[in-house]
């Protein structure tokens, strides 16, 4: 099982390198291919829309499996990448949401909205409840069964479990972001793309080294 998800992790973190390489060699806000000849700094298109929509949605499980790590006893380094990942994403979410807001487009239910009117304490295993449709599609989304399970899982099991499940979910993030940089047209929403690609392999080397040492 761990190797099966490392291996993903190792094809993730060349992808991320990948991205962030070629968006250094086009130059500026350009990112190569279709992007870099239609970026406007105020239109958008389908694909920023379902990148927007899809990203908070996906950024809400990540909070969520997050919340999860409250009350277990995790090594520092794991604990700290834990405050990472909510601080950088919590915000994004805002980001999004404020996109889809601007462009007069649904702003999609997620995980959160349930766990929030419990200030956060909502149960894992109600991980789908008031998404929309199709969101257990994305990459990397954990299933109901996924976030029980670690819910679940005892103290010595835990840590282990949730950096492997962090790095799949991860690995999808970095799909999403790939989606946006090929097709997306509005800049803010390209460079943020690049962003998180960058940042989430980067996560994803130290939760590899992590869970080996």
């Amino acid at each position: 099982m761990r190797s099966n998800r490392t291996t993903r992790a190792v094809s993730a973190t060349a992808l991320g390198l990948t991205l962030a390489l070629t968006a250094a060699a086009c130059g500026g806000g350009d990112t190569g291919g279709e992007t870099s000849a239609q970026a406007s700094a105020t239109e958008h298109n389908d694909a920023d829309v379902a990148f927007a929509s899809e990203m908070l949605q996906h950024h809400a499980q990540a909070l969520t499996m997050v919340d999860l790590t409250m009350e277990r006893e995790l090594d520092p380094e794991v604990r700290q990448l834990a405050d990472d990942i909510r601080a950088a994403q919590a915000p994004e979410i805002e980001t999004f949401t404020d996109w889809l807001i601007d462009w007069d487009e649904e702003v999609p239910s997620t995980v959160r909205d349930h766990a929030n009117a419990d200030h956060g304490d909502g149960e894992a295993g109600e991980a789908t409840d008031g998404m929309d449709a199709g969101a257990m599609d994305m990459p990397g989304m954990m299933s109901a069964a996924d976030m029980t399970a670690l819910e679940d899982a005892p103290d010595s099991a835990f840590q282990d479990r949730w950096l492997e499940l962090m790095i799949e979910h991860h690995s999808g993030a970095i799909d999403m972001a790939q989606a946006e940089l090929q097709q997306g047209r509005y800049q803010p929403a390209i460079d943020l793309a690049e962003e998180i690609a960058d940042s989430q392999a980067g996560e994803i080397e130290a939760m590899e080294t992590l869970l080996v040492s």
